[in-house]
């Protein structure tokens, strides 16, 4: 067996293995990246959800202040007629 022979017998198969853990190495890469893309686009729909609720309280608070104005406004001339009976009362 000559040199080349033995160089060509050692060198061969290394750098087939080489070629082959490389094209493994990045095809597993871009899978993994696929797969953390669809875990964060999981994550930013369930954000998306987060902000319609959010909205939903928003609107709930919005009624609740409306409510809470009415009613003010409600024992405000509840609070007027009664003064103005108790003036009538104490004018007799």
């Amino acid at each position: 067996m000559t040199n080349e022979q033995l160089y060509l017998a050692i060198g061969l198969p290394i750098l087939f293995n080489t070629a082959v853990s490389l094209a493994l190495w990045l095809n597993l890469r871009s899978n993994m990246n696929d797969r953390f893309n669809g875990v964060n686009d999981r994550f930013n729909g369930v954000g998306d959800q987060f902000h319609s609720v959010d909205q939903r309280f928003d609107g709930i608070n919005q009624r609740f202040d409306d409510m809470r104005d009415l009613w003010r406004a409600e024992l405000r001339r509840v609070e007027e007629v009664l003064d103005a009976r108790l003036k009538h009362l104490e004018e007799r």
